[in-house]
C-alpha cells in the first residue's frame, strides 16, 4: 500500500487510524490534510477530517522471484545486460562466437548450486521410508478432501518426521510463497505432537520447493544488497515469516557493506536491507 487516506473527528485520530492501517509509527511517514474539521452551525453540517498518510521513500521491494526460479535465472538478465554493453559484435564471425558463449555460459547457469547456508536442512538419504504413520495418515485426508491428486512419502528419522509431496497438484498444496505448505506443516505438526511428551519436529515438502525456496532467497538478498551499495538507499523486502527472514539476514551477515534488520509486527514483519553506518 502506497498510503492511507482515513477520516476522524480531528486531524490526529484521522492521522491514528491511518497509522494503524499501514503499521507504521509517526516518525515513518509523512501526513497531507486533504479536508480540515468543521463543527458546522449548531451541530448541523459538521465534517470529519480527512489525511493522506504515506510513507517516508525507504525503497519498498517487492519480491520478484518465485518458486521455479533458479539463482540462475535471477542473474541472467543482469548479466546479459552488462554483456550487451561491454560486448558489441563487429561481424557475423563475431556474433557467432558470442552466441556460442552464451550458450556454455547459460549451460553453466543451470546447474543449481547447493545453499552455503546449510539452515535446518533435512538429509532425507539419513532417513527411514515408512508406509504406515499418523502424519502420513493426516496428510492423506486433508488432500483427498482438497480433491488433490498426490503421491506423498514419510520418512522418519530420531525426533523428525519428513513427508515429500509430488505429482501435479503439488502447485496447489505449495501456494503463494509456500504459504499453503507452511499451513499443512503447522497443522501436521500439531497432529503428531498433541499426545507426545517428547516434541517431533515434522517437515512437510513439495518437488523439493524449501531448498528451492532458499537458493531463491539467497540470490534475492545478495542482489538487494548490491542495490542498496549502489544506490545508498536501504529497501524494505515484502513480509516474510521467520524462517525466511532468517535466510535473509544469515546470507548478509557477514557482507562488508550491508546489515539487516527486521521490523514491524507479525504475520506483516519484515527484513530491511541498509548501508552499515
Amino acid at each position: 500500500m502506497n498510503y492511507s487516506e482515513k477520516y476522524g473527528s480531528n486531524v490526529e485520530e484521522a492521522v491514528k487510524y491511518a497509522l494503524q492501517d499501514l503499521r507504521l509509527s509517526r516518525d515513518e511517514v509523512e501526513v497531507e490534510v486533504l479536508e480540515e474539521p468543521s463543527k458546522g452551525f449548531l451541530g448541523l453540517g459538521s465534517k470529519l477530517a480527512k489525511v493522506r498518510v504515506t510513507p517516508k521513500q525507504v525503497e519498498e521491494v517487492k519480491e520478484e522471484p518465485v518458486v521455479e526460479e533458479a539463482v540462475s535465472d535471477i542473474a541472467a538478465p543482469i548479466e546479459a545486460k552488462v554483456e550487451k554493453k561491454d560486448k558489441k559484435p563487429h561481424n557475423k564471425e563475431n556474433r557467432n562466437k558470442n552466441k556460442n558463449q552464451n550458450k556454455h555460459k547459460n549451460k553453466h547457469h543451470k546447474e543449481e548450486e547447493p545453499s552455503t547456508l546449510n539452515l535446518d536442512t533435512v538429509n532425507v538419504d539419513e532417513l527411514t521410508e515408512v508406509d504406515e504413520n499418523e502424519a502420513l495418515a493426516f496428510m492423506k485426508d486433508i488432500t483427498e478432501k482438497m480433491g488433490l491428486n498426490l503421491d506423498i512419502k514419510a520418512r522418519v528419522g530420531e525426533g523428525m518426521i519428513h513427508l515429500d509431496i509430488a505429482g501435479k497438484d503439488s502447485g496447489t498444496v505449495i501456494g503463494k510463497r509456500g504459504a499453503t505448505l507452511d499451513a499443512i506443516q503447522y497443522l501436521t505438526s500439531l497432529v503428531v505432537n498433541k499426545d507426545n511428551e517428547n516434541y517431533i519436529k515434522v517437515v512437510v515438502d513439495a518437488e523439493n520447493y524449501r531448498s528451492k525456496r532458499q537458493r531463491t532467497l539467497e540470490a534475492l538478498a545478495n542482489r538487494l544488497a548490491a542495490k542498496v551499495q549502489k544506490n545508498r538507499k536501504p529497501v524494505k523486502l515484502e513480509p516474510m515469516n521467520p524462517y525466511e527472514r532468517k535466510i535473509i539476514h544469515a546470507t548478509l551477515q557477514h557482507n562488508p557493506h550491508v546489515t539487516t534488520r527486521s521490523e514491524g509486527e507479525e504475520p506483516y514483519r519484515k527484513v530491511v536491507i541498509e548501508l552499515k553506518k
